[in-house]
C-alpha cells in the first residue's frame, strides 16, 4: 500500500591559485598554506581568474579532458596501496564521474587518455588536447608530504585560448582525497555554469532491509556520490527523517524506541545523541531551522496533527498551527521568515505557507492532485513537493504556487530534498509490485534522471549543504 503521507571533519585546506609562482618542474605542493581551518582566498588575492572561456556552444556539447593527476614521485600513501601515480587516475576518474552525472557535460576520464607529465600540469601540450576534440582541460597533481598529507592541485584550461581559466589547491589527509577531487569538481562546474557548486556534500538517508513487514530501518551517511558510505544507528529502534545541521555537524532524526516516538540530535563528530523531544503521540518530520536554533516537528494530539517548534537543545515546544485536521512536514525558506507545509484542511492533502511564527497561514497549491512532503529550495526560489494524482511524481512550483512542472513520470516517487545549489532534487522511488526503494536525483529540466547507488533499499533521503 502507497502511503499517503508520507565526526568531525578532517581538515581540508583550500588556495585558489596554487603555484602560480613556481616553475612547473619544482615540487608543485610546497606553495599550499600550512594549518588552520578550510581557508578560502579571494579570486582577486589569489589571481585564480585569469581567461575568459572561448565555448559559445551548449554546456551538454562541450568536451572535457580529464587525464590522470601527475605526481612528483610514486609514493606510498594510505589513500592508495599503489601509491600517488595510482591515486592521481583515482581522482581524475571522481572529477570526470561528477561531471558527467550531472548531464552538463561529455567528459573524457583518465582511462581513455594519455598520462601527462608533472612538468605539463603548468604548461599543457596544447596540441594533444586540440587534436582530440576537447574545448577544456582539466590537469592536476597529487604529492604526498612528509607529514602524511597530501598535496593536490586542479587546474582548468581552455584549449583554444591555450589559457589557464581556473586553479585550486588543496592540503588534506589521506582519508579525505575524494574530497579533493569533488572540490575540484565544483571548481570545474562552477566557473563553466556560474552556478554554484554541490559536489562536497554528503548525504543522509534511511536503510531498509528485512521482510516487508517487519523493516529495519536504520540512518547512513555517505559522499554525495555514494562512496565513504557507513551507517550511524543499528537498527534496534527505527530510525525515520534525517536531515542535516546547517553547520554539518549534527543530525536529527526520529527514532521509534518501544513504539514511542522520540526526536534526537546526533552528533556526527562524537558518536552522542541529544533527546529533544519524547511523547507516547505520533511524531513526524523534524527540521531544522536555517541558523540551526530550532527544530520544526508535527504531533497528533486528540486527533488533531500541529506543527511545533523547539530549541535544538530541547525543552518546552511552542504550537505554530492549530487548524483543525493534519498538518505536517515543515520546511523553513533559506532566510528563515516562512515555513512552507502539507495540510488536509481544505479536504485533501495541499501545500501551505505560514511566517515563521505561525501566522499568514495560506494555501499555495490549486494545481490538480494533492501536494505533500514539500522542501523549500536553498535558493529560495523554488518549492519541491510530491505531487499525487494517481501516481506519486516530484514536481516544483514557485513559493506563490505557480509554474508547477514536474520533474519525474515513476510510479511512487517522493520525499524530495535539494542539492546545495539548487539544481538537482534528490528523492526515493518504490518500485511497483517489489516494493524496493532505492535513492534517485534528477535535475530541474527533468531531464537527467540517475539512480545514486546504495548497499541496500534506501529512503528519506536528506541532502545536506556544501561542506565547510
Amino acid at each position: 500500500m502507497r502511503r499517503t503521507f508520507t565526526s568531525a571533519f578532517a581538515a581540508l585546506f583550500l588556495i585558489a591559485s596554487p603555484l602560480a609562482a613556481q616553475d612547473a618542474n619544482e615540487d608543485l605542493g610546497a606553495a599550499l598554506p600550512e594549518g588552520g581551518e578550510l581557508e578560502a582566498v579571494d579570486e582577486d588575492e589569489a589571481g585564480g581568474l585569469t581567461g575568459s572561456v572561448s565555448f559559445e556552444g551548449n554546456l551538454d556539447d562541450l568536451g572535457i579532458a580529464i587525464p590522470s593527476f601527475a605526481t612528483n614521485r610514486n609514493a606510498q600513501t594510505p589513500a592508495n596501496r599503489s601509491g600517488t601515480s595510482a591515486l592521481g587516475t583515482e581522482l581524475a576518474r571522481v572529477i570526470t564521474n561528477n561531471l558527467r552525472n550531472n548531464g552538463l557535460f561529455k567528459p573524457a576520464g583518465p582511462d581513455s587518455l594519455p598520462r601527462p607529465e608533472l612538468a605539463q600540469i603548468r604548461a599543457p601540450a596544447w596540441a594533444t588536447w586540440s587534436n582530440r576534440g576537447a574545448e577544456m582541460l582539466v590537469h592536476g597533481y597529487v604529492n604526498a608530504e612528509s607529514d602524511g598529507r597530501l598535496a593536490v592541485g586542479c587546474y582548468l584550461y581552455d584549449t583554444a585560448l591555450q589559457q589557464q581559466i581556473e586553479s585550486g589547491g588543496w592540503r588534506v589527509p589521506p582519508s579525505d582525497w575524494r574530497r579533493a577531487a569533488h572540490k575540484c569538481s565544483d571548481m570545474v562546474y562552477q566557473r563553466l555554469t556560474g552556478e554554484s557548486p554541490f559536489f562536497d556534500s554528503r548525504i543522509a538517508y534511511i536503510a531498509e532491509t528485512g521482510p516487508k513487514d517487519n523493516r529495519v530501518k536504520r540512518l547512513a551517511i555517505m559522499d554525495s556520490d555514494g562512496a565513504n558510505h557507513r551507517f550511524i544507528t543499528t537498527g534496534r529502534a527505527t530510525a525515520l527523517t534525517p536531515r542535516y545541521s546547517p553547520d554539518y555537524k549534527k543530525l536529527v532524526y526520529l527514532s521509534y524506541v518501544d513504539g514511542n516516538p522520540r526526536i534526537y540530535v546526533y552528533d556526527i563528530g562524537t558518536g552522542r545523541q541529544t533527546l529533544i523531544t519524547e511523547s507516547s503521540n505520533p511524531t513526524f518530520a523534524p527540521r531544522w531551522s536555517p541558523d540551526g536554533n530550532s527544530i520544526l516537528y508535527s504531533m497528533a494530539v486528540g486527533g488533531n496533527t500541529d506543527i511545533y517548534r523547539v530549541s535544538a537543545r530541547g525543552g518546552r515546544s511552542t504550537r505554530l498551527t492549530d487548524t483543525p485536521g493534519i498538518d505536517i512536514g515543515g520546511s523553513y525558506s533559506p532566510d528563515g521568515s516562512r515555513i512552507v507545509f502539507e495540510s488536509d484542511r481544505s479536504g485533501s492533502q495541499q501545500c501551505y505557507v505560514m511566517s515563521a511564527d505561525g501566522s499568514n497561514q495560506r494555501r499555495i497549491s490549486f494545481s490538480g492532485g494533492r501536494c505533500a512532503t514539500p522542501e523549500w529550495s536553498p535558493r529560495g526560489d523554488q518549492i519541491a513537493f510530491t505531487r499525487i494524482a494517481g501516481d506519486f511524481n516530484v514536481a516544483v512550483m514557485t513559493p506563490s504556487g505557480r509554474n508547477v512542472r514536474a520533474l519525474t513520470r515513476g510510479w511512487q516517487d517522493e520525499a524530495p530534498t535539494w542539492a546545495p545549489n539548487g539544481r538537482i532534487v534528490q528523492f526515493f522511488r518504490t518500485e511497483r509490485n517489489s516494493g524496493n526503494s532505492s535513492l534517485w536525483q534528477v535535475d530541474l529540466t527533468g531531464d537527467n534522471e540517475r539512480r545514486l547507488r546504495t548497499p541496500v533499499d534506501a529512503s528519506d533521503p536528506a541532502w545536506g549543504p556544501i561542506l565547510p
